[in-house]
């Protein structure tokens, strides 16, 4: 596996970009934590709602309770505090109510913060990311060895633009035909290159029959 290019400008931009990646994930994560916190903090009316309802609630009906253990003293006049109690308990399920409402805001709010732009990386930069290490540790293993060398040749003329070929040598597909060796060299150090890689050297590149006046540029 071969996550960094051997070419400096080709590693150097990898390299930032992965950076950019992580620290655009952590921004964005602590942003959807930030505003997760803020939103929680409006349930805060609720809360106090709650507690002042349910301890209403509490004291009025244990005052109705009391009332009503008076002997001689009739319900109905225990009953108005139960009814206020009862009141008291709706206002504190009100109050339970909104701090519910706002928690699921702000748990749907954070998860759309964090989840848009890290889904964005995930289905834009990471398969291409994955993309480049699977080709470029492909074509490392293959610059090894003449018969990979000649693979890449032939993906060169198959997928690199006509003006880098041209550029190569104008004859260079009947070059490639012939097994030229310099021409077999010049076709995979340039799709070595498209992928920020090197091409290393070889014993014993060159046999006679290559064309000596041929104009190949390898790099």
């Amino acid at each position: 596996m071969k996550l960094y290019a051997d070419r400096a400008p080709t590693a150097l931009r990898q390299s930032l970009t992965d950076v950019f990646v992580v620290v655009w994930a952590y921004v964005w994560v602590r942003l959807g934590m930030t505003l997760f916190d803020l939103i929680q903090k409006l349930a805060v009316p609720g809360q106090k709602l709650e507690s002042a309802g349910t301890g209403l609630a509490d004291n009025l009906q244990g005052a109705g309770d009391k009332i009503n253990g008076v002997p001689g003293v009739p319900d109905s006049v225990a009953a108005p505090f139960t009814s206020a109690a009862n009141a008291a308990r709706s206002l504190a399920d009100a109050g339970h109510q909104q701090q519910n409402i706002v928690n699921d805001l702000a748990w749907i709010l954070s998860v759309l913060v964090i989840a848009v732009p890290v889904a964005t990386l995930v289905l834009v930069w990471l398969p291409l990311r994955i993309r480049w290490i699977r080709r470029a540790g492909s074509a490392a293993r293959l610059r090894h060895a003449t018969t990979g060398r000649d693979l890449l040749a032939l993906r060169a003329l198959a997928t690199q633009p006509l003006g880098k070929l041209v550029k190569i040598d104008p004859e260079i597909a009947a070059l490639w035909r012939k097994g030229d060796k310099q021409a077999v060299e010049a076709l995979a150090s340039l799709e070595l290159r498209s992928l920020g890689l090197r091409l290393p050297p070889l014993s014993a590149q060159t046999t006679p029959g290559d064309r000596s006046n041929t104009r190949l540029e390898i790099n």
